[in-house]
């Protein structure tokens, strides 16, 4: 039996064999609790006389005829599938089936609000998921439209695809049926359902070709007052003006709900016309600016979908990088250029080129163009090389073939394939007739190969200080050899009044392993050479010897945001490569983070910061680093301005690195209010962030967590008391928060990860060894039995990354050894931590000026 899965090349026959029209959706979610109807009328044409299937997951099937004859499901209809032979040219299929809600953010996801007990509903199908909800042909090659009837309480909003429509009321039974219109032809993975006691308020904008677009914002009832709603249509409204002049394409759907819903495993959903938010967007507390920021990019990344991903679909999961590539970078470019968050490319260097170099260099790195055999595949592959690699090369590709030209590539792009289903040479076609560049070569090396290139200076000067040869030269890992172009910046900076501002720049195309850079022969030698300057390329890059030094003592006299993003980039990439010790990293980050002005960078460097301390340094000296580094935290937290972004950044970083009594008393007293800080306000989610810090040293207990959670009694509230419970460093509460986690399958996702997270708090590293082997010991079951995103939660969540030692290591490689039948997936994550440790082992070998340590 094949399972929840499909093969690639099983969905190229189905696609070769049908084409799907329509289907009619009625859903009653009057049900109770556990299950809802669904009954699909599906109509489709077929080769006369074929075979294949149709997807339905996890329900109980009443009904299924197949053009007027009644099919038995107990013959046709085994896991996943409902067998269909004999098909005609047109084809109508009925199948009527009881399906299951879930608590795990697949499919048709029911919460109960602890606040007021009410019930909300919300979809989540991507990647395979509304197989969870209706019968589909699961894969995004066959479009269709869809229209929805739902019959839920009468108090209730249903929302969908289509604009809502007014419900008939059956006042008999305090219920009410809604009846939406077809959508246009969209895969299945986009449609969407949202019904509960939403509140919610509504704007318009006129579209670029007149159409008067309905503009919807939804959330919780408990929630309702912390959603600033008039923000986010100011966003959307900036996108939508950005886009459609940028793509010369009108908004093709009819109108533009945004619907903030609990316990979402993402960021969002591009439904088609109904995009879904995860609630952290809700602020019921004080966040930082690059939370405010990074919800910009959301809205616009989701708004960017309507047009790429939705309008035009790529026909197999192998080309998802291409849909969520050009997602961040349309909203990384929106979002510098159309909103007030104008640093948003220094954000984008920060966060996502970090998480891409990592991805890139772990042993499952792919191409960005990835061999997607089946739906395991995709899972596991929304990773840093779909995303924030994809972006990055995007981004280098506009500067390759030039802004203008690219933005007309897609829109062409756009215009020729709407409402179709595309590869990625549909769109280098569209570009290269744009800008009269054959990308062939540039695809070949860029999105077929994997790996991350290494790019540094090579400079020789005269007496007089000027420069008598400029070089760059170019490495490539030895798995992954790939020498490419490049189109980048080199910049000049020197030290002026205390200032590093950059004097010289140039933009040169760079290839081979070595090219020589005679524009910059005859300049006087800067105090800092900074290659890649403005982040156009995709690579990690050194920093020659002058540099470094100067960058080490004036990295926060750097007055370029994005040029100190990219130094604290190199950084970071020279401690992770060992090629520098991690205490030196230590020592640059607490020197200078004190200055640093940009939120996600901020931010990022702080958790580097932590992973340097938890992994990187020579063992004998984490004890003493790691109580540095909290003594720093806390002095910088003193010394930011009152109220800040620092200020918080700084106490919260504190919180989760405390070593000792005195830490925990400060803590203690913060949260109790005997200290302060001026300016920083103790709100809810802070006083959860500080206990959590105080469970995970053993300075709180479970009645003092079940306290707080009884006096906020939330969602939200629920989540951190959940992460507090299982950051108790003692090894009962460790093994009593292993056991709700592997010995209980009924807790909802978001208890899950944040109970994850607790259980692997750097803190607990003196008993994380106990469960080592329990560890192996669960994966293959817990992948069987739990859906995939609990089990990814378990699986990533729960490796015991802060032991970072040769224990660890052979004991994955044993398992890894051991369990070569396993699933591909499940394997790949495995991998992916395991590298981790042996990169840990590395850098602490070098921290300690150790040989190289032993594999």
């Amino acid at each position: 039996m094949p399972g929840e899965n499909l093969t690639r090349i099983e969905a190229q026959e189905r696609r070769a064999l049908i084409d799907t029209q329509s289907y009619e959706i009625s859903l009653d979610l009057t049900k109770g609790a556990e299950v809802f109807g669904s009954r699909s009328v599906v109509r489709f044409t077929a080769t006369p006389g074929s075979s294949t299937f149709i997807d339905l997951v996890d329900s109980d099937v009443r009904e299924i005829s197949l053009n007027g004859e009644q099919l038995d499901p107990a013959e046709v209809f085994a896991e996943s599938r409902i067998a269909l032979a004999d098909l005609q040219e047109e084809n109508v299929l009925v199948v009527d089936a009881d399906c299951r809600y879930t608590n795990t953010g697949e499919g048709l996801h029911r919460f109960v609000d602890p606040v007021d007990d009410e019930v909300y509903l919300y979809s989540q199908f991507e990647v395979p998921d509304s197989r969870r909800v209706f019968a589909v042909f699961e894969q995004p090659d066959l479009k269709a439209t869809f229209q929805f009837t739902v019959t839920a309480p009468d108090a209730w909003k249903v929302i969908s695809n289509s604009p809502t429509p007014e419900p008939i009321n059956h006042d008999e039974s305090s219920t009410a049926t809604w009846g939406f219109e077809p959508t246009p032809r969209i895969s299945s993975y986009i449609t969407a359902l949202v019904a509960g006691p939403y509140e919610s308020t509504f704007s318009e904008l006129t579209s670029s070709d007149g159409r008067v677009i309905p503009l919807g914002v939804y959330g919780r009832r408990s929630l309702w007052e912390h959603l600033d709603a008039d923000y986010i249509f100011d966003k959307t409204r900036e996108g939508f003006a950005y886009y459609e002049e940028k793509f010369g394409v009108a908004y093709p759907f009819a109108k533009y709900d945004q619907l903030f819903v609990p316990e979402f495993n993402a960021g969002a959903m591009e439904n088609a016309g109904a995009v879904t938010f995860t609630e952290t967007y809700v602020f019921r507390s004080k966040v930082t600016d690059a939370v405010k920021e990074r919800r910009v990019v959301t809205i616009l990344h989701e708004l960017a979908h309507m047009w790429f991903g939705d309008l035009v679909t790529m026909k197999w999961w192998n080309d998802l990088w291409l849909n969520e590539s050009f997602a961040e970078w349309a909203s990384t470019i929106a979002t510098a250029e159309a909103t007030e968050w104008t640093e948003a490319w220094t954000t984008f260097n920060a966060m996502e080129k970090s998480w891409a170099y990592r991805q890139d260099q772990l042993p499952s790195t792919h191409p960005i163009t990835a061999e997607i055999n089946d739906l395991e595949d995709v899972q596991v592959n929304f990773d840093g090389i779909t995303y924030a690699k994809g972006g990055s090369v995007l981004k280098q590709l506009a500067a390759w073939v030039g802004i203008d030209a690219f933005f007309a590539g897609v829109g062409q792009y756009f215009q020729k394939h709407a409402w179709g289903n595309t590869e990625l040479s549909d769109l280098l076609t569209e570009l290269e007739a744009t800008s009269g560049r054959d990308l062939s070569t540039w695809s070949k090396k860029w999105l077929e190969t994997a790996g991350v290139n290494t790019l540094s200076p090579v400079i020789t000067e005269d007496v007089d200080g000027l420069i008598t040869r400029f070089a760059i030269t170019q490495t490539a890992p030895a798995d992954y050899p790939t020498i490419r172009p490049h189109r980048l910046g080199v910049g000049f900076y020197n030290l002026a009044d205390g200032t590093l501002t950059r004097s010289h720049y140039i933009e040169i195309d760079v290839d081979g392993d070595r090219t020589e850079v005679p524009e910059l022969q005859g300049q006087e030698r800067p105090d800092l050479v900074l290659l890649n300057d403005n982040d156009l390329a995709y690579a990690k890059i050194r920093l020659d010897e002058r540099s470094l030094e100067t960058a080490i003592a004036h990295l926060g006299d750097i007055s370029d945001p994005l040029a100190r993003s990219l130094i604290w980039g190199a950084a970071w990439d020279q401690t992770r490569d060992a090629e520098s010790p991690a205490s030196d990293y230590v020592d640059l980050v607490l020197g200078n983070i004190g200055r640093e002005t940009e939120s996600t960078t901020l931010r990022t460097t702080l958790a580097q910061l932590r992973t340097a301390a938890t992994l990187y340094v020579d063992p004998t000296q984490r004890d003493a680093t790691r109580l540095k580094i909290a003594d720093a935290l806390w002095d910088l937290a003193h010394s930011a301005p009152a109220g800040s972004d620092s200020q918080l950044q700084f106490v919260t970083a504190f919180a989760s690195s405390l070593v000792n009594s005195e830490h925990a008393g400060i803590v203690g007293r913060l949260r109790s209010g005997e200290e302060s800080l001026p300016g920083l306000e103790i709100d809810a989610d802070l006083s959860w962030q500080l206990l959590v810090g105080l469970a995970s040293i053993g300075a709180t207990d479970a009645a003092t967590i079940d306290a707080s959670l009884a006096a906020d009694n939330t969602s939200k509230g629920a989540e951190f008391a959940a992460q507090a419970r299982a950051a108790l460093p003692t090894v009962a509460d460790k093994r009593a928060a292993w056991a709700s986690l592997i010995d209980n399958a009924d807790l909802p996702n978001t208890i899950v990860r944040s109970a994850a997270a607790g259980f692997v708090h750097p803190n607990s590293v003196g008993v994380l060894g106990e469960f080592v082997q329990s560890y192996f010991d669960m994966l293959v079951e817990i992948w069987e039995s739990r859906t995939y995103q609990i089990a990814n939660y378990l699986i990533v969540g729960l490796y015991p990354t802060a032991l970072g030692n040769t224990e660890l290591r052979e004991a994955t490689r044993t398992w890894l050894n051991e369990n070569k039948d396993a699933a591909p997936a499940l394997r790949r994550l495995v991998g992916e931590e395991l590298a981790d440790v042996e990169r840990a082992l590395y850098a602490q070998a070098l921290d300690a000026e150790e040989p190289d340590p032993i594999d």
